[in-house]
């Protein structure tokens, strides 16, 4: 199976140029090692889960004898894609940008294959071409050879005619045209695959490349992931799902796939794993006979939390979950540090700093209650517990028993409050 065939087979092509299929298929007939590139811009500290897919892209390059280009935008991300934005976007600084771009390159390194070889990734930074082209060369190798007409017919430029768009940006797909162009002059690169957002300013580098030197070359998109409302995969009402554990902790994006609907985690399972796809077929089964079970969704959130965050984070979140919705007490036993670090994370807490306290200061304390006669009402009512066991007595006090073998205790108000009390060393 070649690289077409994979991705079809997944549901991963949205659009694709004419002799695509023929060319990765000729390929592999040669045992030729082409090549393929994908772009990444620095426009944050961190990719997000949408990019995952593309990521992923490279890597399935990879297993089916295709050599991947990671190019990184150090000169585009300074002026900012204009696809699917309603505004102009703020410009990045150098410094940031170039920041971004350190941090971008390492989370790519960790999910492709760098091993040396003959599909070990390339990786390019257009700002080491484009620092060195002055804006008159640009216009004449470049924009001579597309027309204002072709350029807004673009969709990226259409949708963004009647709010205006600046010169910036308009230019955008000229410099992403051009690295295609570098990049099939200096590396024989024919096959750029990205987002179908991208698809406008893909097919602007086919044509100046065909242009300037009548030449074929390619371009496949794949579908943008979103959820079962339509909303782009990832951009939740708190934020978006990054890949860095300090913007979006591994526990959340751990529950973030654990609660994806039906509808969806057999398109992600294929989109955003490379599990086999008699696994994901086995999978489809538990949709249908068990959906009450969610076992779909926990080999989802299973196997992506192991390949961004590793298996000991992985771990640790299935703890801490179990401890968040389970009533069982002993749930909170042999609850590793790790477990207790993500646990941390995701309630209040706070330490005892003194010998003991009456649970209905310690109730007001960590603001589970506004005052000592709410909290006796609370704890009357049986809505208290501490490790997951109900307390009944108003006068209890909370000290260094209350820990017994664990170096925490739980406190809960009714269902989902909690409070975690940490041990003083």
């Amino acid at each position: 199976m070649n690289l077409f065939e994979h991705l079809n087979q997944r549901g991963l092509i949205h659009n694709f140029t004419p002799n695509i299929e023929q060319y990765f298929a000729q390929a592999k007939q040669k045992n030729e090692t082409p090549r393929v590139y994908i772009g990444f811009d620095p426009s944050g500290a961190s990719l997000q889960i949408g990019n995952l897919l593309a990521i992923l892209l490279l890597r399935r390059a990879q297993l089916h004898n295709v050599q991947p280009i990671v190019l990184l935008g150090g000169a585009t991300g300074l002026i900012g894609d204009p696809s699917g934005k309603k505004a102009e976007r703020t410009l990045l600084k150098l410094d940031t940008a170039n920041e971004n771009t350190v941090r971008i390159k390492k989370q790519i390194e960790s999910l492709i294959d760098l091993s040396p070889g003959p599909v070990q990734p390339i990786f390019l930074n257009n700002l080491d071409w484009f620092s060195k082209i002055n804006f008159v060369e640009f216009l004449r190798d470049v924009g001579k050879h597309l027309t204002i007409n072709y350029m807004i017919a673009k969709d990226s430029v259409k949708l963004r005619m009647e709010t205006g768009i600046s010169y910036a940006e308009f230019g955008y797909m000229l410099m992403q045209g051009y690295d295609y162009l570098h990049l099939f002059e200096n590396y024989g690169c024919k096959v750029q695959m990205g987002g179908s957002d991208q698809w406008g300013n893909t097919t602007t580098g086919i044509e100046l490349i065909r242009r300037k030197h009548s030449s074929e070359t390619h371009a496949l998109s794949s579908p943008l992931l979103t959820d079962a409302s339509g909303n782009k995969l990832g951009k939740t009402e708190s934020g978006a799902i990054y890949l860095d554990p300090e913007m979006t902790t591994p526990y959340q994006f751990y529950q973030y796939f654990l609660q994806r609907e039906d509808s969806e985690v057999i398109k992600l399972l294929n989109a955003l794993t490379l599990l086999d796809l008699e696994i994901i077929a086995e999978a489809q089964s538990w949709v249908k006979a068990a959906p009450d079970k969610r076992e779909a969704q926990k080999l989802l959130a299973k196997t992506l939390t192991i390949m961004i965050h590793g298996s000991e984070q992985f771990e640790a979140c299935e703890k801490a979950s179990q401890v968040l919705f389970s009533k069982d007490p002993t749930s909170l036993q042999k609850l590793s540090e790790p477990a207790l670090q993500a646990l941390a994370k995701e309630v209040p807490s706070s330490n005892l700093d003194v010998a003991s306290l009456p649970i209905l200061d310690l109730l007001v304390k960590t603001k589970l209650c506004s005052s000592k006669s709410e909290a006796r009402r609370h704890i009357n009512s049986g809505a208290v517990t501490i490790n997951r066991v109900k307390i009944l007595d108003e006068k209890l006090l909370v000290g260094p028993h209350s820990f017994s073998n664990t170096n925490f205790i739980l406190i809960g108000l009714g269902k989902t409050q909690l409070h975690l009390i940490l041990k003083s060393s």
